[in-house]
């Protein structure tokens, strides 16, 4: 990946990625974290395993980031455009919309 693409993966990452490593890692370790998203059998859901690899990224320092890790990125950048785009009508605080978007490091009422 080229330097300007790296540049754009992360600020556009880090602009939607708004929780804390910190807070990302205690939402992880919540039911409600667990419970939401798809999970295939059984075993931990795509978002809940997105999520630990979002907290080892926020602590990384960016030099030391991997191709790999951009791609990640990039994929986090994705999820959250198009969740974001299909945002229900009414309360979300509590909804299973807002859980699995917390998953991907995004609270949409403000991390």
């Amino acid at each position: 990946m080229d330097t300007g693409a790296r540049e754009e993966t992360w600020n556009d990452f880090r602009e939607l990625v708004n929780m804390t490593p910190a807070g990302l890692e205690k939402w992880l370790e919540s039911d409600d974290s667990q419970n939401a998203g798809q999970h295939q059998d059984g075993g931990e859901s795509t978002g809940h395993a997105s999520g630990r690899r979002i907290v080892a990224i926020l602590r990384a320092e960016k030099g030391d980031l991997t191709d790999d890790d951009y791609r990640h990125m990039r994929k986090v950048v994705g999820y959250v455009r198009r969740h974001l785009a299909q945002r229900p009508s009414g309360d979300v605080r509590d909804s299973r919309w807002r859980y699995s978007l917390m998953n991907w490091g995004h609270d949409p009422l403000g991390g």
